[in-house]
């Protein structure tokens, strides 16, 4: 893969701060229960080294080597063991709980998608919780980007100005173009990516397939239930 440009992985944590999102998976890792997690497509870390707490073990998996060198600088990255690579690297005994954060499962093309569940499956204890969110595709999310304007932030590079163009290309796949312009020197960045926007039954079959059992579908941070409206869905899942 292309790695992330080195300005863009600095201004991760700007862009995609700590939240409520980062709340409900802590919550999942402070079960009594809970001892090993590996944080799956752990990008800078801005989550990971907060699930490393008293009695947890945390490993953070990561693709790309430019997030995982500006993790491994975080505060507490000590905590953490950094493993360059995905799913099918994770040779580090059993978890107790495994999630995917940042909507990291539509960043995952098929069929390696079916292959990451497969693995995650190896790598759970019988009971362990597998974890991940991804956007309602009856929401279309990519119009809202693609009709937004430029956005413009202040940031230690300077003022940038930002903005998307997003093209379907059919069965839940989603072109998306993100552009970056340092106005200082006038760099522009330009990031492709296809999202797959996979609909709630395709994941809950995906998910049996490899061996796990839905048991909570939520549709936002707070736990209210997935209904089939809202933007998210965010399953929780146990290995069977």
């Amino acid at each position: 893969m292309t790695d992330y440009n080195s300005k863009i992985v600095a201004l991760y944590d700007q862009v995609n701060p700590d939240g409520p999102d980062h709340d409900y998976y802590r919550s999942l890792a402070q079960r009594p229960e809970t001892r090993r997690i590996l944080d799956l497509g752990c990008g800078t870390g801005i989550l990971t080294v907060t699930l490393a707490t008293e009695g947890k073990e945390v490993f953070g998996v990561d693709p790309s080597p430019a997030m995982l060198n500006y993790a491994r600088q975080r505060q507490d990255a000590d905590k953490v063991t950094w493993v360059d690579g995905d799913s099918g690297t994770v040779r580090h005994g059993l978890f107790d709980l495994a999630v995917m954060t940042g909507n990291v499962a539509q960043h995952i093309p098929d069929p390696q998608w079916t292959q990451t569940l497969a693995d995650l499956r190896k790598c759970l204890t019988d009971g362990g919780v597998l974890a991940f969110e991804s956007r309602n595709p009856s929401r279309r999310a990519w119009e809202a980007w693609n009709e937004a304007q430029p956005e413009h932030t202040d940031t230690q590079f300077g003022p940038l100005t930002e903005w998307s163009q997003t093209e379907e290309l059919g069965q839940g796949r989603v072109l998306l173009k993100s552009f970056t312009e340092f106005t200082t020197t006038g760099e522009l960045v330009q990031e492709d990516v296809i999202l797959h926007f996979r609909t709630e039954q395709e994941i809950r079959e995906e998910l049996q397939t490899a061996g796990f059992e839905v048991v909570s579908l939520w549709g936002d941070w707070h736990k209210t239930p997935f209904d089939g409206g809202q933007n998210v869905m965010i399953f929780e899942s146990r290995a069977i």
